[in-house]
């Protein structure tokens, strides 16, 4: 059954890579199609797609330039997103407020040293927040309902400055819906909850309100902060309504910005790469290759680990990435592995994932992305689309590693051609008409068809062409035109919710060091949070180690629980006082991916809940030896 296969892509995959492997998956007959984004930004896409109709960030560069206030939320550019502290400065330059709202104080947040200007290396660089909310994890939700609240209350207030124009009503006439049921929520919403769940005071909450009310122009942007957690959906939910309060979609400086981490995770989406895709990708895809793709939804990642878990894949297939070390519960991923039949990773390099395989296991070297992809048509160049929906050309430089390594593209179209071929040299019944000779000769062709499948990407290969590509289309950001059921952006009302943590315990996030790219290239510094030489460390509020009777720097094994009963252990982490939020802590991934349990998902996107995990700290046997 080729249910019994799960296809998983990395977001390092070309937008050419991914469009024939998801046409090579599915003319095999399954839409298991899980991805990186299930772990990531889901929870985003589904908010947005709700909301405004189109799962992706409205804003571009110049918006950034544009905007008078930048609320970053849950995010941390100065170690996951660095380009963009280029962004935030120019902004900043420009007269942006910036508000952080974030657990840990990041340094990259509040001062910018820009190593490419003279001010960056000599002139104590560019101050960017302005205001700084350490939040409690999981809080943030109930911050934009405040933020809402102190909205709606100075729209009403008699004798307010602002005259009843806080909201805007013309653009919430025209271009939205069910904003009476949010409004009653806001009502409903209860300050002393709010500040319980965020840990600020109403006065933080009400000067970021006043910065709300000050600003033509607001862009909210995150990242995991606000994804991994199980109410992360409804929080995005509320971020939404906020800015639609006050007509923050659809006009210059404004509007909202997921910020993804890896080269292509948005464009391997675009291109197909989705359990669900939509029925109208379905039939352009149908009506170009002349098959019948299968409609049932496949697995995303955690349904895909539960498969493999409960005996009902044979199959793994890894398009790049490090499966392993990116996914939850890693003994329960790494046994579920074992028992497959067959594992194969597509890599450009050795990770943690080669280790644990099925019975049989093949890596597929591949060309990296800077090498130069020489094929029968000549030198080859490959796209990528960014977070703000900009595709634009990638070409390899470099002379390959080995003279024999296959491209992604090449894997694909080889793997292809062999499936759906038949004894006598023809093509399987059913299988899509794809050249794939062809494809993988010139890289153009598979351009052409994805002009015709994609909307979007007509004339894909002259625009790509341009310097510095071309920008898809957004409905929500062009003209104000949303895609949703009613045609218009969507209010929602949403129960407020928050993380509940016993006495005793500590709500834990997983996060990456400053010396991390993502699963696979990490060392022991993290020179920002004055880490050296080591990365089993856990931060602690020196409040929360004093009542737990834990001295800075003791050895405590983190112990996560969940309704399940089970014990998840990590062991052998140093505790360090850090200036969290009390009751919150931090430690790096990949090595607390073990205590992510995976049936500890986001409500609607699936997306696993690194951000909200429950620990206890318990004394290292070192410790209790030495005892």
């Amino acid at each position: 059954d080729p249910n019994e296969a799960i296809f998983y892509t990395s977001g390092r995959t070309s937008n050419e890579a991914a469009f024939l492997y998801q046409l090579m998956v599915r003319g095999l007959g399954t839409n298991n199609l899980p991805d990186c984004s299930n772990m990531c930004h889901e929870s985003s896409g589904s908010a947005l797609t709700e909301t405004i109709g189109i799962g992706k960030g409205s804003v571009s560069l110049a918006d950034m330039h544009q905007a008078e206030l930048i609320i970053v939320a849950g995010q941390n550019p100065g170690t996951n997103h660095p380009r963009m502290l280029s962004a935030l400065e120019k902004a900043k330059k420009n007269g942006a407020v910036i508000v952080a709202v974030n657990p840990l104080p990041e340094a990259g947040l509040m001062r910018f040293e820009n190593p490419q200007t003279v001010r960056g290396l000599v002139g104590g660089g560019t101050a960017l927040a302005d205001d700084f909310l350490q939040i409690r994890l999981g809080g943030d939700q109930a911050l934009f309902q405040g933020l809402g609240k102190v909205l709606l209350e100075e729209q009403r207030r008699p004798g307010s400055p602002h005259g009843g124009r806080v909201f805007d009503t013309a653009f919430i006439d025209e271009h939205t819906s069910g904003l009476g049921d949010y409004l009653a929520q806001l009502e409903a919403a209860d300050w002393a909850e709010i500040l319980t769940a965020t840990r600020l005071t109403e006065e933080q909450i009400r000067a970021t309100g006043a910065r709300l009310l000050a600003s033509r122009a607001t862009v909210v942007c995150w990242a995991m902060g606000l994804t991994q957690h199980k109410h992360s959906v409804a929080t995005l939910r509320d971020v939404v309504n906020v800015l639609l309060l006050q007509g923050n979609i659809g006009k210059p400086g404004a509007g909202v910005c997921p910020v993804r981490g890896h080269s292509n995770v948005q464009g391997d989406r675009t291109m197909g790469i989705f359990e669900r895709m939509p029925a109208d990708f379905h039939d352009a895809l149908d009506a170009e290759f002349s098959f019948t793709s299968p409609r049932a939804n496949g697995y995303d990642t955690v349904a895909a680990i539960a498969a493999m878990r409960d005996g009902k894949a044979r199959v793994f297939l890894g398009m790049g990435g490090n499966f392993v070390r990116a996914t939850p519960d890693s003994l329960v991923t790494e046994a579920a592995l074992g028992k497959l039949s067959l594992t194969v990773q597509i890599s450009t390099k050795l990770n943690k994932s080669h280790l644990h395989t099925g019975r049989q296991a093949l890596i597929l070297p591949t060309l990296g992305r800077t090498e130069r992809d020489t094929q029968a048509g000549g030198d080859q160049r490959v796209t990528v689309e960014d977070s703000m929906g900009a595709v634009h050309a990638s070409r390899g430089r470099l002379a390959p590693a080995s003279a024999s390594l296959l491209s992604e593209v090449a894997i694909v179209c080889r793997l292809a051609a062999l499936m759906f071929s038949t004894p006598d040299g023809g093509t399987r019944q059913g299988a899509p008409a794809a050249d794939w000779a062809g494809l993988a000769a010139d890289y153009s062709r598979i351009r052409a068809h994805i002009a015709r499948v994609v909307p979007g990407f007509e004339d894909f290969e002259a625009k790509v062409g341009r310097p510095g590509g071309f920008i898809l289309p957004h409905g929500p950001r062009d003209s104000r035109t949303f895609t949703t059921e009613s045609g218009k952006a969507h209010f929602t009302a949403n129960m407020l919710e928050y993380p509940l943590v016993p006495a005793g315990r500590l709500l834990l996030q997983t996060l990456r060091s400053h010396d991390q790219y993502n699963t696979t290239i990490y060392g022991k510094d993290d020179r920002y949070r004055g880490i050296k030489n080591g990365r089993r460390v856990v931060f602690v509020n020196q409040a929360d180690l004093d009542a737990l009777e834990i001295a800075n720097g003791d050895m405590v094994d983190l112990v996560s629980e969940w309704k399940d009963g089970v014990d998840r252990r990590a062991p052998e982490f140093r505790a360090v006082a850090y200036p969290t939020p009390v009751g919150c802590a931090a430690a790096y991934y990949p090595e607390t991916n073990v205590l992510v349990p995976l049936d500890s998902t986001a409500d609607t996107s699936g997306t696993p809940t690194s951000k909200s995990v429950v620990i206890r700290l318990e004394p290292a046997a070192s410790r209790r030896d030495s005892r």
